[in-house]
């Protein structure tokens, strides 16, 4: 057994650990969680923790069922909101077959397996994401609207407002689980939060955001509103997106900053560029997996509807914030389609596998657009080659379907069951008779 067990076995003890939850996520990023006695604990390490994989969405079929969830002793942290008393402690897990080989159908090895092939190349990845989320004042009730904790906007500053309470709350927790959080302020909607968490690499981030999403939910629920990551919750409010700032490191060195290049960029930066803005409509049903994602994709505000980048350009798909004198490690890129609601393992991993793949091929960045892109008309987009991001999950699906990148990346099992899934939820939306069809055909028709 390794230091880092060593060291969770005695952290059982001097912190009163009575149970440890045991953390894997599902092929849509959905948490799963087993709690074990701390006594079964050195057993897990060595052996794991069996379970039913058939029961878990898009995890086995029922003939290959038996599967183990692995404990990684290296995300051991105690649980902040389980109270006074003995204490609650979770790791995340690692899935394996009976055989002790990783099982296909485990999205953190998903992204484990890009991230190694990024390593050959000599490459590490970084990510940074800015989280949104809505705060309501109760659990929406099914066919209610959902009423906000607040009427603030931007960056408000509100005098015993909900939403500060609540962030100072969260971010303590968060925190207190070794997770550093960088800002957070207000957004443009009611009631709307913003979160953003510290750079690190893309395996450490994803865990982060599954760790800040229960923490989010659980801290609402314990002031009693509501908190939720759906992308576009409101028709007239801004969605809720996931900016995420990225950046390829080889050892110390920043492989996007080159002094003197046009924005500091180096030519590695630009193909990365290039190759996730090639593969950008193949690889949006993973960024943007939800049919209620699209909503927020063709809103307008800041959310990107077209293939573009641009430079501290806000309406771009990939922007290329200001570069900071003497800061050549800040140097990253900013992609502004991904939301709150994706899977991060899958979608770190499906925006790596895109930016590698230009790096690899040698892909040329195109023009830049110095226009915001909302402004223009779609004959003057077309004359400067815009194209459409997926107007519909339907949309997403289609182009995904004939992906050769993403097949590669999810692997045949997690490609085959998430296209399966996403094509079972479109066609259960499509029949459903909405509410502006009967505020507007029922007074008429």
């Amino acid at each position: 057994m390794g230091k880092q067990e060593d060291f969770v076995l005695r952290a059982l003890e001097e912190r009163d650990v009575r149970f440890v939850r045991l953390w894997f996520t599902d092929v849509l990023g959905f948490l799963k969680s087993v709690a074990v006695a701390p006594a079964e604990l050195e057993g897990a390490f060595s052996e794991g923790i069996g379970f039913d994989g058939s029961a878990i969405e898009g995890f086995a079929r029922v003939y290959e069922a038996d599967m183990l969830a692995m404990p990684d002793p290296s995300t051991f942290q105690i649980l902040p909101w389980r109270g006074e008393g003995p204490s609650t402690a979770r790791m995340f897990c690692d899935i394996r077959m009976p055989d002790g080989s990783p099982s296909y159908a485990d999205p953190r090895y998903v992204l484990k397996r890009t991230l190694s092939a990024a390593a050959e190349k000599g490459f590490t990845f970084y990510t940074h994401p800015e989280i949104e989320f809505y705060l309501f004042k109760d659990t929406p009730n099914s066919g209610d609207d959902p009423v906000p904790v607040d009427r603030s906007g931007y960056f408000d500053h509100t005098a015993q407002s909900h939403g500060s309470d609540f962030r100072r709350e969260a971010i303590t927790m968060l925190e207190s689980m070794g997770i550093s959080v960088e800002f957070s302020h207000h957004e443009g909607g009611p009631g709307q939060q913003e979160i953003d968490l510290r750079y690190a690499d893309a395996l450490s981030t994803a865990d982060n955001i599954m760790t800040f999403r229960t923490v989010v939910r659980e801290v609402a629920l314990g002031q009693g509103i509501w908190a939720t990551f759906m992308p576009k919750p409101f028709t007239t409010h801004p969605g809720s997106g996931m900016h995420t700032h990225v950046s390829l490191f080889e050892g110390d060195r920043n492989a996007f900053f080159e002094a003197g290049a046009e924005y500091q960029l180096s030519k590695t930066g630009r193909q990365f560029i290039a190759g996730v803005l090639r593969h950008a409509s193949e690889i949006t049903c993973v960024t943007n997996q939800w049919v209620n994602s699209y909503k927020r994709l063709i809103g307008g505000g800041e959310a990107p509807s077209y293939i573009t980048w641009g430079h501290n350009n806000r309406s771009a798909m990939v922007r290329v914030p200001m570069y900071k004198p003497d800061k050549g490690q800040s140097t990253r890129i900013e992609l502004r389609t991904v939301d709150a609601a994706c899977n991060p393992y899958l979608a770190f991993a499906v925006i790596l596998a895109a930016g590698m793949k230009g790096i690899e091929e040698d892909y040329e960045l195109p023009r830049e657009a110095e226009d915001d892109v909302w402004s223009l008309n779609d004959r003057e987009r077309t004359a400067l080659g815009m194209d459409p991001l997926p107007k519909t999950l339907a949309e997403a699906i289609k182009v995904a379907e004939n992906s050769e990148l993403l097949a590669e990346t999810l692997g045949e099992h997690v490609y085959d069951y998430f296209l399966r899934n996403k094509r079972s939820e479109w066609e259960a939306y499509r029949g459903q008779v909405s509410a502006w069809e009967r505020d507007q055909m029922l007074p008429v028709i």
